[in-house]
């Protein structure tokens, strides 16, 4: 399946300020058997004056930029086309939990996709004993670690509510747990904190979901949203597969990948700082068209 993906990020400054530096990760990279990009862009307005591209431990493509003369705004623009190719039928050879242990120990390297960087407590992640509990409730009857990742993405979908104004960015996973209500950042970081308490290695992806308008109803022009869900390693026979919580899905063609890391700080679409007064505000949209 070949997308269109068009983003556009605006920020507005209370006061003009001549201290603005931004750390931005957009744009979506090739994924071996999984995703080609024939085409991507950032186009920045206005222009800063230092830009350079990299690409972050994990792998992502990452866009630094500072403005050295006073702005009262930013604006950017994503353009990418990005052929999603279809997952092979998957053979569960995962092991049991018990066994995944031992694979995880024998694991030799420590490149960016080792389970070992996946395993404990990260920036946006801790330890919590309530979503713990119910990881290990919910896949008691999993015979191997594919099928625990499947029960606790599918207990989780059933048991929270998205909603988009019960968190904000900041909301620990263990908060939005506890009120069983949240967005695709909270389920996906609440499924990681409990299948790493399972003892599997758990990551979090951002990128973009193709979504469908109601039966008969036109598709709306910028609405859609930037998505997350989770990422797992299933022992070395396996390795990694992606399961949406929000969805109650493993990934499939209607996922976009963008970055990949242990939780949103290591993705986050647009991080700066700035020296300003004043209040700020944000618009986004989003449009994931399929050619």
């Amino acid at each position: 399946m070949r997308y269109s993906i068009r983003l556009t990020i605006g920020y507005r400054y209370g006061a003009p300020s001549d201290h603005v530096r931004n750390l931005v990760r957009l744009l979506p990279s090739d994924q071996a058997g999984r995703q080609r990009v024939l085409a991507r862009r950032l186009l920045v307005d206005p222009a800063p004056g230092e830009r350079r591209e990299a690409t972050d431990f994990f792998g992502n493509t990452m866009t630094a930029m500072a403005f050295h003369r006073a702005i009262d705004r930013v604006r950017l623009k994503l353009s990418a086309t990005v052929e999603r190719q279809a997952p092979a039928d998957v053979l569960d050879l995962s092991p049991g939990l018990r066994a995944l242990r031992g694979e995880v120990a024998d694991h030799r390297s420590l490149d960016a996709r080792a389970p070992h960087h996946f395993m404990g407590p990260s920036a946006r992640i801790d330890a919590d004993a309530g979503i713990a509990d119910f990881a290990t409730d919910v896949t008691a009857g999993a015979r191997t670690v594919r099928d625990a990742v499947g029960a606790l993405g599918r207990a989780l979908h059933e048991t929270m509510r998205f909603d988009a104004g019960a968190t904000d960015v900041h909301t620990r996973p263990g908060a939005a747990f506890a009120q069983r209500s949240g967005v695709c950042q909270d389920f996906s970081h609440v499924m990681i904190a409990g299948l790493r308490s399972l003892g599997i290695p758990a990551g979090y992806v951002s990128g973009f979901l193709r979504t469908l308008p109601p039966p008969g109803q036109p598709r709306l022009e910028g609405a859609d949203a930037m998505h997350a869900w989770v990422m797992a390693w299933c022992g070395t026979e396996t390795g990694w597969v992606e399961y949406d919580p929000t969805n109650a899905c493993f990934v499939g063609l209607d996922h976009i990948a963008v970055a990949y890391g242990r939780d949103y700080a290591d993705v986050a679409p647009v991080k700066g700082m700035l020296r300003s007064s004043g209040v700020q505000d944000s618009d986004h949209a989003v449009d994931v068209v399929p050619l």
